[in-house]
């Protein structure tokens, strides 16, 4: 799924590319699109080189990605960064500041369709390091994928300008984008309406929208289940427990590095702890990916009898293209 979100990303810039062409100065000179072309390309994936920190470990990734490179001022620093030299390169200097403006609207639009997932993005660094998500749109969007690359392989094919069929594309992103807004906000008023308006309801999107899991918090429970059709069914029912009521076990792996990328991450917090005849399990997870009474997204430290750390893990307990989709 990871490789599907990276290609969509890049079909996008692809495709706003094509969008373009709607500019005189870009469909009438061709170094100019071609230098369109590489920096819409190019800035539709810069925020996600932050995955290069996959390389100092799963807990820096979790820490870092999504992060500076996906924040409030990111935009106006990718943007000049791949635009100029582009525009230089391709023999577009004359017309730098729209290679620059296309960079930059490649840029934010990745960042927009991350800030609509599950995943979310600490979009407001660094006057904030909250993670915010819309809970809207799954990691990749089969609709969005499949009418974007038909475009795309239709202007590849046919040539010529593109402009007002990609302003159809992008006209029909919206809509749809704005439908799928409208119906999370309608199943979260309706599981208000079953478990009361106190408390906070995030949503997971099926990758074909067809269904939404949810977990709603109360003061002291997670409650989980799916929405289809209109119909709430509830699946489980976790028991919070406060940060001060954490056993000693539990605050022994704490200062592990993967919990606190963890904590630093996660939302709805369960801990598991679990006793064995030589020491101890303890399993961070983030009730929020919650599916089929499993919870893939978790830290898990094993201690000792005398609370030492003798290992832990942090990640995705699934494979990349099961659900949820985030």
């Amino acid at each position: 799924m990871i490789i599907l979100d990276t290609g969509s990303h890049l079909l996008f810039g692809v495709t706003l590319a094509g969008l373009s062409m709607l500019d005189p100065a870009v469909s009438a000179h061709p170094e100019v699109l071609h230098a369109v072309f590489a920096a819409a390309l190019l800035g539709s994936h810069a925020p996600d080189f932050d995955s290069v920190m996959r390389l100092r470990g799963e807990s820096a990734y979790i820490r870092h990605h999504r992060g500076l490179t996906h924040s409030l001022p990111a935009p106006f620093v990718w943007a000049p960064v791949i635009g100029l030299p582009i525009a230089w390169l391709f023999g577009a200097a004359s017309h730098s500041w729209i290679v620059v403006l296309w960079a930059l609207i490649a840029v934010c639009f990745h960042i927009g369709l991350d800030l609509f997932n599950a995943y979310g993005v600490q979009c407001l660094r660094p006057f904030s390091r909250k993670w915010w998500h819309l809970d809207v749109l799954c990691l990749f969007d089969p609709y969005l994928f499949t009418i974007h690359a038909a475009a795309a392989l239709i202007w590849l094919f046919r040539g010529g300008p593109a402009g007002p069929m990609f302003a159809c594309v992008y006209g029909v992103t919206i809509l749809y984008v704005a439908w799928r807004t409208w119906e999370s906000k309608r199943t979260v008023k309706k599981l208000k309406r079953t478990y009361g308006e106190q408390g906070y309801i995030s949503l997971i999107p099926s990758l074909f929208g067809g269904s939404w899991q949810y977990v709603a918090e109360s003061e002291d429970s997670y409650i989980t289940g799916r929405m289809k059709r209109g119909m709430v069914t509830q699946e489980a029912v976790l028991m919070k427990t406060a940060p001060s009521s954490y056993s000693s076990v539990a605050r022994a792996t704490m200062g592990t590095d993967g919990v606190r990328a963890f904590l630093h991450f996660a939302q709805s917090v369960h801990v598991h702890v679990n006793e064995r005849l030589d020491g101890y399990e303890v399993t961070w997870s983030d009730v929020r990916f919650w599916h089929n009474h499993k919870m893939p997204f978790s830290a898990a430290v094993t201690l000792d009898r005398d609370l030492n750390v003798l290992s832990d893990q942090l990640g995705w307990k699934k494979k990349s293209w099961e659900p949820p989709h985030v």
